[in-house]
Parts: C-alpha cells; sequence; structure tokens
C-alpha cells in the first residue's frame, strides 16, 4: 500500500515539471468547452500497478475530470484489457495524459518484471524481497509496484530495521560488537540482521544472537552449508548477484527470503496507451 496523501504531493511536483507555465498546444488548440472520453489500453499482457494514481493524476488536474476503474493494482491482465476509461474537459485531459500514462507504465513495468522473479520461485519455501534501490523520490510507489508483483516490501527507510553491513562491521571492529552495540539501543521489536560473505561469519553472526542473517554474494554450497549451520536458529536472507536465470538455485538451498534490486532497476515501462477507443 502507499500513502494517497503523500501520493497528491508528488503528483503535483511531475505536473508541474512537464506542463510549466502552461500546456501550449492544448490551451491554444482545445476548445475550453470541449469534452472528451478515452481508454487506457494495454497494450501488452502486464501486472497492473499504479492505476489509481495515473486516475489521481487526472483528477488533480481537474476535478471534472472522472475515471472508472476497469483493473485492481495486481492484476495480471492481457493485451488490450482497458485499464480506465477517463472522461472531463479535453484540454485537461490532454495536459495530464503524458504525466499519467508515464507513472502507470513505470510502476506497472516493476510489478510485471517482480511477478517473473516470484514465479521462479514459487516450488520454493523462499519469498522474494524488494530492496532499497529505488528511484529517489519514488521509493514508496516502487516498492507499492513490487508488492503488487507479489514481493514482500524489505526496509521501506533506514528506520526500519538494522542492518549491520561490511562497513559498519569494519568500524565497529567485529560482528560480535556491531551486534552488541546495536542490541542496547534497538526497539524491542525491531529485527537486527548481518550480512555474512564467508561461512565463519554465519558462525560469528548466529552466536551473537542476530535475528536474521544475510548469506551475501555466496556460492550454492556454501548457502546450503549456511542453512544447516542456522538450523532455523535465526531467518536467512540471500542476496547479492541474483539474476531470473540464477534465482531458483538460490532459493531451492532452504533460505527463507530472496533479495533483489534488478526488478526496480531493471524493469522496462510496459506499453499502456490513452486511447479514444476501447
Amino acid at each position: 500500500m502507499y500513502d494517497r496523501f503523500a501520493a497528491l504531493r508528488l503528483i503535483d511536483q511531475w505536473l508541474a515539471e512537464d506542463i510549466g507555465f502552461f500546456d501550449l498546444t492544448a490551451q491554444l488548440m482545445i476548445d475550453p468547452a470541449a469534452t472528451a472520453t478515452f481508454y487506457m489500453n494495454a497494450r501488452e499482457p502486464l501486472v497492473v500497478a499504479g492505476i489509481e494514481v495515473a486516475a489521481a493524476v487526472f483528477t488533480r488536474y481537474d476535478p471534472r475530470c472522472k475515471a472508472v476503474l476497469h483493473a485492481q493494482d495486481g492484476d495480471s491482465v492481457e493485451k488490450a484489457h482497458v485499464l480506465m476509461t477517463i472522461s472531463g474537459p479535453a484540454q485537461a485531459l490532454l495536459t495530464a495524459e503524458r504525466t499519467a500514462l508515464n507513472i502507470v507504465q513505470r510502476l506497472s513495468g516493476i510489478a510485471t518484471e517482480t511477478a517473473k522473479y516470484v514465479r521462479a520461485i514459487q516450488h520454493t519455501k523462499a519469498r522474494l524481497l524488494d530492496t532499497r534501490k529505488t528511484t529517489p523520490g519514488l521509493r514508496m510507489l516502487e516498492k507499492h509496484a513490487a508488492s503488487c508483483g507479489g514481493a514482500l516490501n524489505h526496509r521501506l527507510g533506514l528506520d526500519n530495521g538494522i542492518m549491520l553491513k561490511d562497513n559498519h562491521i569494519a568500524v565497529c571492529g567485529s560482528i560480535t560488537e556491531a551486534v552488541r552495540r546495536a542490541r542496547l539501543g534497538v526497539p524491542a521489536l525491531t529485527k537486527i540482521e548481518v550480512e555474512c560473505d564467508r561461512l565463519g561469519q554465519v558462525h560469528e553472526a548466529l552466536a551473537a544472537g542476530a535475528d536474521v542473517i544475510m548469506v551475501d554474494n555466496m556460492s550454492i554450497p556454501d548457502m546450503r552449508e549456511a542453512v544447516a549451520i542456522i538450523a532455523g536458529r535465526a531467518q536467512i536472507e540471500a542476496s547479492g548477484g541474483i539474476r531470473l536465470d540464477t534465482i531458483a538455485g538460490i532459493a531451492e538451498t532452504g533460505v527463507d527470503f530472496v533479495s533483489t534490486s534488478r526488478p526496480l532497476q531493471s524493469a522496462t515501462a510496459v506499453d499502456i496507451g490513452l486511447d479514444e477507443t476501447a
């Protein structure tokens, strides 16, 4: 989910960026009294994300615009599916069109790509996690898109949990000391996760009382051994260099979670158009 009030603030910024002083084309060419109806069509199979945000772009710009949704975020739709009918003042519809399409194409692209990774590991117990490698300013919506594709959200921000990575550990001197310091001030229900790239670190993180152990860039055999070492005493997240063609083998090692930024960073915007006909 996402906060609709926060989304409206983003929409204001997007519209201001695209419009500038005013839409020169629409205001010169279109009669202010003219009305129109358009259909937002999927031009390829996709997983929907951001359709309500796209509708809000139109209504935020001009409350006289009326949107009827024919799909919900998280729906898998085929080519030619009508996602939305939007009607209202023609000037307003044409001015807001590009901004609305940009966001729904981007977010649906992330959801569609995420769903491929989710399907690749659905035969295992592992769940897909997203990451914080999001577009600055769009984290809330890109993480929403990842969840529409079937992923679970990792930390939403640095205040959502403690993750002790190699540089944190280096500054503290050891995993044991890093976990000790974190445990002194961590909120009672907040987990401590430790990144490990060697099996020796897994032993140390487990002994230190880490709640989650990340096996980072380990080989498949080492991941299997880490799972055996931990033996259910902490949750295990696999991460690092994970691709669609490798994720199944990693999930099959018995880890609880697999995290990857690829659906966020490499997703291609899907083809969605605003047409006069459905």
